[in-house]
């Protein structure tokens, strides 16, 4: 194991030993190679460099208390991948290979894992781009994908409940994605799309932005760049739209809440149902739950308090605390969502 201060890594980039890599060529992928490298050598004609030919993941792996290494959910991480190449004109990299990559990047890193007791996690980053050149606008012949990881510390520092739950800016001016576009892919562009608006929230000291839907401003969107969920009495409410980006994380939650008896509905959910919210939260890889406390429509100048005491509910805590736990295997894994994977 490195010597990291794992208690205080960033969630950041960190260089590490491996990466490994696949290409595309002559209709076909080829074999698995493994690199130290952290760059690509790409043509100047590159689809991903100028018809946005590219789609990323995101991924983690725990270590539990009894010392097992646990990926979760890569599968449906690999189908994610396979459904955006479908929709970018991108050859679908088969499951198993997917998988097999991910074993692979996990194992010879292993040494950045870090520890259960730090809390934190080993970020993966599969990186699927059109390399072929091509100036025309059209599809290249030729793709690259690529799996790089680094240890990466807990979205909140100290814990779940530490910095309370956070307010978000509501930005009528910007929107995330089209109704028909490419917002429930997870493609570069979309993330680019959110950059100006992340900035003007961040710049009035909110925790992100808050969108809402393209076509008619009348239903929420997304947060940033997460699903959003909400509860309301027994029952988990989370938007369905073509715009949103289906979360692995928010499908787990939902079956999670399912198993403890609530009724889950995926629906459009008005802007105005927030003031009927008893919790709110903002859910994807990175934090699983962020807690909200607060939306502001800065343009009409209405707020919605969610969190009157401005900290997270008890149903959003709990949900977490069974999430987290089936990824550290101290919960029973009862869907069968992770894998163990062995580094030894």
């Amino acid at each position: 194991m490195k010597e990291l201060d794992w208690a205080n890594l960033p969630f950041g980039y960190m260089k590490t030993d491996w990466n490994v890599r696949i290409a595309y060529k002559d209709g076909k992928w080829g074999e698995i190679e493994e690199t130290d490298s952290e760059y690509i050598p790409i043509h100047i004609g590159a689809t991903c460099l100028h018809y946005g030919q590219e789609c990323f993941e995101g991924i983690k792996a725990f270590k539990g208390a009894d010392d097992q290494v646990r990926v979760f959910r890569m599968d449906e991480n690999a189908k994610r991948m396979q459904s955006t190449c479908r929709a970018t004109m991108m050859p679908e990299l088969p499951t198993e290979t997917f998988c097999e990559m991910v074993r692979r990047v996990v194992k010879l890193n292993k040494d950045y894992i870090p520890p259960y007791s730090s809390g934190a996690s080993l970020y993966i980053r599969p990186l699927l781009i059109g390399t072929g050149a091509e100036i025309g606008v059209k599809p290249a012949k030729e793709y690259l994908c690529i799996m790089f990881v680094m240890p990466v510390g807990p979205y909140f520092k100290g814990g779940f409940a530490a910095n309370g739950a956070q307010a978000y800016a509501l930005v009528r001016s910007y929107d995330r994605s089209a109704p028909l576009g490419m917002g429930k892919y997870k493609v570069g562009g979309n993330y680019a799309a959110s950059l100006y608006a992340h900035h003007i929230a961040h710049d009035r000291g909110y925790a992100s932005e808050f969108y809402l839907d393209a076509k008619e401003k009348k239903y929420i969107d997304e947060c940033g760049a997460a699903n959003f969920i909400g509860i309301k009495g027994n029952t988990y409410i989370t938007p369905k739209s073509e715009s949103i980006l289906p979360s692995i994380t928010n499908k787990s939650l939902m079956q999670l809440a399912a198993d403890l008896g609530m009724q889950v509905e995926q629906r459009p959910v008005p802007v105005e149902e927030l003031l009927e919210l008893d919790e709110a939260g903002a859910c994807g890889t990175a934090a699983v739950i962020a807690p909200i406390q607060r939306i502001d429509d800065i343009e009409l100048g209405k707020s919605y308090v969610i969190s009157k005491d401005g900290q997270p509910g008890p149903v959003l805590t709990k949900l977490y605390t069974k999430l987290r736990g089936i990824q550290y295997g101290v919960e029973p894994d009862l869907h069968q969502w992770t894998e163990i994977i062995d580094v030894d």
